[in-house]
C-alpha cells in the first residue's frame, strides 16, 4: 500500500501525467492492465483559468477512472489561485505541482524545471498551493538544472517543509531531458532525507527496470511514463515480475491488434471521428514499434483522416 496524505493506494504503480497522451481513453486502457492510479494530462494554470473547451475535455473523467490525479503547471500566483478555484468543481483525488517539465517553451516562461533555479519562488508557490488545496498535494521535480547544480535534496526538503504529502522525482537533470543515464544514487540520497513518500520515474520500460528502481533507490512508488507508450500492459508485466520474478513476453500480434482497435474505438467515441483519428495516429506509431515492414504503413497512418482508412492500415499491419 502507498499512502499519500489521506489517499490510500493498494498499488504503488502510477501512470504519470503526459501532455497529449494521458487522456481518458488511454487512462482507462492502462487501468485495465494494472495502473491503479493515473493522472490527467499536465495542464497549465492559465488554460484552466480560461475554462476553454480543450481544457474541459482534458479534465473529463468517469466513475471508474479512480483514483485520479491532476498535475498543474504555472508560476504566477493569480493564475494558480484561479485554477484551484475552477478545479474544485471536479472530482480528483490528488493535486500535483509540476517543477520538472524540461520543455523549452515551459522553462522560458519560468515554469516546470525552471523553478529548480528559483527555490525561494518555488517555496512560495508550494506554500500557496498547500494552503489552498482541498486535496493531498505532491510536487514533481528533477535532480536539478544541470550536472553542476544538482539540488534535488534541498528542493525535496523545501517541499516537505511546505507541507506536501509526497514527492515525485525524475532521475535526470533538466539539461539531460530524457537522454543519458538515470541517477539511481541521487534518487536514493533524496529518499534518505525525506519523511514523506518518494515516487520515482525514469526509464521504467520493463519489470526488470522497475525492480532495479525500487531496489537501488528504496523509493516508495513508481511513476510509469514513456514505458507505457504503445505498451499499456507494462503495468501487468511489472506486477508479475515484482511478484514472481517471471518475465511476461510482449503480447502476440493478434492481441496487440485487438488492443489497438479498442483504443481506436474509445478515442473516436470520446473525441469524434475527425479529432479522434488525429490524436490516435501517434499511438499507432508506438504500438507498432519493433514490428517488421511497417514503415510504409506508418507513413500512411500519418495522413489517415477517416475510420475506414485507419482500420485498413491496422488490417494490413497485423494481417487480421
Amino acid at each position: 500500500m502507498l499512502k499519500i496524505g489521506k489517499l490510500k493506494l493498494k498499488s504503488n504503480l502510477i501512470l504519470s501525467p503526459m501532455a497529449g497522451i494521458t487522456d481518458l481513453p488511454f487512462r482507462m486502457l492502462c487501468r485495465r492492465f494494472g495502473a491503479e492510479m493515473a493522472f490527467v494530462e499536465m495542464i497549465n494554470c492559465r488554460s484552466i483559468s480560461h475554462k476553454n473547451r480543450r481544457t474541459k475535455q482534458m479534465l473529463a473523467s468517469l466513475p471508474k477512472d479512480k483514483p485520479l490525479g491532476m498535475q498543474i503547471l504555472g508560476c504566477e500566483e493569480q493564475y494558480i489561485l484561479r485554477a484551484l478555484e475552477v478545479l474544485r468543481g471536479y472530482e480528483f483525488d490528488l493535486l500535483d505541482f509540476n517543477a520538472a517539465c524540461p520543455s523549452k517553451k515551459v522553462v522560458r516562461r519560468g515554469e516546470g524545471s525552471g523553478l529548480l533555479k528559483e527555490p525561494k519562488k518555488l517555496k512560495k508557490i508550494l506554500k500557496l498551493v498547500v494552503k489552498n488545496s482541498w486535496l493531498p498535494v505532491t510536487v514533481k521535480i528533477r535532480l536539478g538544472w544541470d550536472k553542476d547544480s544538482v539540488n534535488a535534496k534541498d528542493i525535496a526538503l523545501l517541499a516537505q517543509d511546505c507541507g506536501v504529502n509526497a514527492l515525485f522525482i525524475h532521475g535526470r537533470t533538466k539539461t539531460q531531458g530524457y537522454s543519458g543515464q538515470v541517477d539511481y544514487n541521487m534518487i536514493r540520497e533524496v529518499k534518505k532525507v525525506l519523511d514523506i513518500p518518494l515516487i520515482a520515474s525514469g526509464d521504467i520500460f520493463s519489470g526488470l527496470l522497475a525492480k532495479k528502481m525500487l531496489d537501488e533507490t528504496g523509493c516508495d512508488g513508481l511513476a510509469v511514463a514513456r514505458g507505457s507508450l504503445g505498451n499499456p500492459w507494462i503495468f501487468k508485466e511489472i506486477k508479475e515480475y515484482l511478484k514472481s520474478g517471471k518475465i511476461i513476453n510482449r503480447p502476440k500480434e493478434e492481441n496487440i491488434a485487438k488492443v489497438l482497435r479498442e483504443h481506436l474505438d474509445s478515442s473516436l467515441d470520446f473525441y469524434g471521428e475527425r479529432n479522434g483519428i488525429v490524436i490516435f495516429r501517434k499511438f499507432y506509431i508506438w504500438y507498432t514499434k519493433g514490428l517488421c515492414k511497417v514503415r510504409r504503413l506508418r507513413e500512411r497512418s500519418s495522413r489517415a483522416s477517416t475510420r475506414p482508412e485507419v482500420e485498413s492500415i491496422i488490417q494490413e499491419t497485423f494481417g487480421k
